[in-house]
């Protein structure tokens, strides 16, 4: 009993259940084949409805949406929910209402019960906030970084073996969809048995805050962090669970219950701005406007893929290979993300540019991908796209991290996600939905091309601002006396004498 015990207090118990719950509720063999499923003879939504001009694309126009406004709407009651309840109430919930959208994609019919799927689906996704929130209420500080590391790896391996998983079962016609989706289910069930056995936290980071005393600490901060660094700090505060009454893991403090208990929404909500405002400095800013824009662009071509696939080339006519391509890309995706932690590139002065530059080639694949014709091209491009943007959203994190603690860098996580939801629901409603313009998916597409060529333009302009902005700065050291410029590259510099 003392061993279990043991083993429950330490760090990889929770993160170990977590790895689990997080492969499970992954692995979606059917999402690849969602728009092939809708339109096909399982369920009562025709071909036509989905591509067809006259009757406005219903399952694009009508149902997708619902996902996107649902999920702005409950992120933010999520998000102070989650705290609240101290995460793991909000990992079952999300694990349930995964399972009704399983559930409702296998027995509801018709249009009215797919917009209910797509809003639980959005409670679903609102909720994956708990699922990294938790293991940091979980573990010591020094093994944030191997906790955040697996649980993000499983969940990258969940969905890669999903579509390989759902891209056999269709290629060699081992399983209907209909028994697809009962697999899923059983998987789903699994998770949620493995959410009900993780450890319930004692804290969170704004309701259920700690009390610190001060002692001489037994190691020295340096010790306790990864790899012997110190924690860099910004502000006045040193973490988001109360300014001064707050205690970090391994700060040389006692860590005590707060007493003073859950305190008021609207108080958590004022030290959320004030928060913000005191983090977003002008590089952290810089990369999270480019991390809202793309993500917004991403989710938007992610999400309506599939229909432009199927308007290419329709599964009734073709053997689809949905899966095979969701799996490359994400493969591909994770590969260049681990690759670019090994580049010796100086991201402060050409990040800017890399952003404006790979930019302009996700908007060149989204233009190919349009006007190609050929199913093929699609494909390839859509692993180009995917590939950039986890390359580019790796290196964004990055920077960020490296401006702020592991606190703060969840609060700009969540804000940056949500400028993401805001921009993505006011491009959904006046291009995808029937109440705006309700375009067609070639229309959409140019929208999306057109879109991520105006985040390239800026950023390269930016990235050529700060490139000569630099360069002049270098080139205006002077010599005490005040008499002659120094420049460190006179010889190869033509603008040294300026």
């Amino acid at each position: 009993m003392d061993t279990v015990r043991r083993l429950q207090a330490g760090w990889g118990y929770p993160t170990g259940l977590l790895c689990v719950y997080g492969f499970f509720s992954t692995v979606k063999p059917l999402e690849p084949f969602l728009i092939p499923y809708l339109t096909g003879p399982d369920k009562n939504l025709t071909t036509e409805q989905v591509l067809s001009c006259h009757h406005r694309g219903l399952v694009a126009n009508e149902i997708f949406p619902v996902w996107t406004y649902s999920y702005l709407v409950i992120l933010l009651p999520v998000f102070l929910l989650t705290d609240y309840l101290r995460y793991k109430p909000v990992i079952v919930f999300q694990c349930a209402n995964l399972f009704v959208t399983t559930a409702m994609l296998l027995w509801a019919e018709g249009v009215a019960a797919m917009q209910a799927m797509q809003f639980f689906y959005g409670m679903t996704t609102a909720s994956e906030v708990a699922y990294f929130s938790y293991i940091y209420s979980m573990v010591d500080l020094k093994h944030y970084r191997k906790a955040t590391s697996y649980c993000r790896s499983i969940q990258l391996l969940g969905f890669t073996v999903g579509s390989v998983l759902g891209q056999v079962l269709v290629s060699l016609s081992l399983m209907s969809y209909t028994n697809i989706l009962v697999m899923t289910l059983v998987l789903t069930s699994i998770a949620m048995v493995t959410s009900f056995f993780l450890p319930m936290p004692q804290r969170s980071m704004f309701f259920h805050h700690w009390h610190g005393k001060e002692e001489e600490p037994a190691t020295s901060p340096a010790d306790m962090l990864p790899n012997g660094s110190e924690e860099k700090e910004t502000g006045d505060h040193k973490s988001l669970g109360g300014g001064e009454e707050s205690a970090q893991v391994g700060r040389g403090r006692v860590q005590v219950p707060s007493r003073e208990g859950a305190r008021g929404c609207i108080q958590v909500i004022c030290q959320l701005w004030r928060e913000c405002l005191q983090c977003y400095s002008w590089p952290v800013l810089c990369w999270s406007v480019w991390w809202a824009l793309a993500t917004c662009g991403y989710n938007q071509t992610v999400n309506y893929v599939q229909v432009l696939w199927e308007h290419v080339e329709p599964s009734q006519n073709f053997t689809v290979y949905n899966g095979g391509v969701e799996a490359l890309s994400s493969l591909f995706g994770a590969v260049s993300a681990y690759a670019i932690g090994f580049a010796q590139v100086n991201w402060a002065v050409w990040g800017e540019m890399a952003l404006g530059s790979c930019s302009a080639l996700g908007a060149a694949t989204l233009f190919l991908m349009t006007f190609a014709g050929s199913i093929w091209v699609c494909y390839a491009s859509y692993i180009v796209f995917k590939s950039l943007y986890m390359l580019l959203i790796t290196i964004a994190m990055f920077q960020i991290a490296a401006e702020l603690s592991m606190e703060r860098y969840a609060l700009i996580f969540g804000a940056n996600t949500f400028g993401a939801l805001v921009l993505q629901t006011i491009l959904t409603a006046v291009v995808v939905d029937s109440r705006g313009l309700g375009l067609d998916i070639i229309t959409q597409f140019i929208t999306y091309g057109s879109y991520f060529s105006f985040i390239a333009a800026v950023f390269f302009l930016r990235g050529l601002y700060t490139l000569v902005r630099g360069h002049t700065q270098t080139c205006a050291n002077k010599t005490p006396a005040g008499g002659e410029t120094v420049c460190p590259n006179a010889d190869a510099c033509p603008g040294h004498k300026l």
